[in-house]
């Protein structure tokens, strides 16, 4: 692998960190920042469909699937216990349980951290991974803020509960 983006990792290995076996499989979903200087898919983990939730374009010179959900300039905390942060976070859970969507899926904003740490806190507290190991792998991103991702998960809850249907199935594998 050549240059990869900030805070790039997949996410099944990290969690291999604190919970063998890993409860995501390796390779499935993967998460960093903004991927502009890349010119190669080996280097996003050979992604098939790229979720980017930041509010410019990707740019689409890499071989893979397009999709945006923006978070809009009103949601500054990703405070998960707001109905806008909650619809939000819907838009990109549908995206992930769609039977649509290749795997594996690479999921980024600008850095890698806030915006993708909420939706990949999303996804793996949906898979019944616990709390505590759901705030580390947020923490292995550079620039982590340990109260950003405590008020994103205090409303999770609600988040899993109006979770897509087969949202589970897909990031396993089965979907």
């Amino acid at each position: 692998m050549g240059l990869q983006p900030t805070n790039f990792r997949d996410v099944g290995d990290a969690l291999s960190l604190w919970l063998e076996p890993s409860p995501l499989p390796r390779g499935r979903l993967l998460r960093g920042g903004k991927f502009d200087e890349l010119t190669a898919l080996a280097d996003l983990g050979s992604a098939r469909t790229i979720l980017n939730l930041r509010r410019g374009p990707d740019p689409t010179h890499l071989a893979a699937r397009l999709l945006h959900v923006p978070a809009s300039d009103e949601l500054e905390n990703y405070d998960t216990r707001q109905h806008r942060v909650r619809q939000w976070l819907g838009r990109a859970l549908d995206i992930l349980a769609d039977p649509a969507t290749e795997w594996p899926v690479y999921v980024h904003c600008t850095s890698g951290r806030d915006r993708t740490g909420v939706v990949i806190a999303a996804a793996l507290i949906s898979i019944g991974v616990p709390r505590n190991v759901v705030f580390e792998e947020y923490m292995l991103s550079d620039g982590a803020d340990a109260d950003a991702i405590t008020l994103a998960l205090d409303g999770m809850a609600h988040v899993v509960k109006t979770a897509p249907a087969g949202l589970r199935a897909a990031l396993l594998g089965g979907g």
